[in-house]
């Protein structure tokens, strides 16, 4: 799967958020979601658009974005 083919970034859409082709539905929303622990089932009932297709395109959107060569550190401070 390419997720190219699902998903694109457009600055008049959504803020330049990656988005769903021909939605508003961003790809934040969707990871965010799978993370909280909703399954496929739940997030295609409640988005009418969604495929299992762009499930697996947001999946591997991110997992393109972790092969980026670069490390964020972050301290807490107390």
């Amino acid at each position: 799967m390419k997720w190219q083919d699902y998903i694109h970034r457009d600055p008049k859409i959504m803020v330049g958020k990656p988005v769903f082709k021909g939605t508003r539905l961003t790809v934040q929303n969707i990871l965010e979601r799978l993370g909280q622990g909703a399954t496929e089932a739940e997030l295609l009932a409640d988005y009418p658009r969604l495929k299992p297709e762009h499930i697996r395109a947001a999946q591997a959107y991110a997992a393109d974005w972790m092969n980026v060569e670069r490390v964020i550190y972050h301290e807490e401070v107390i």
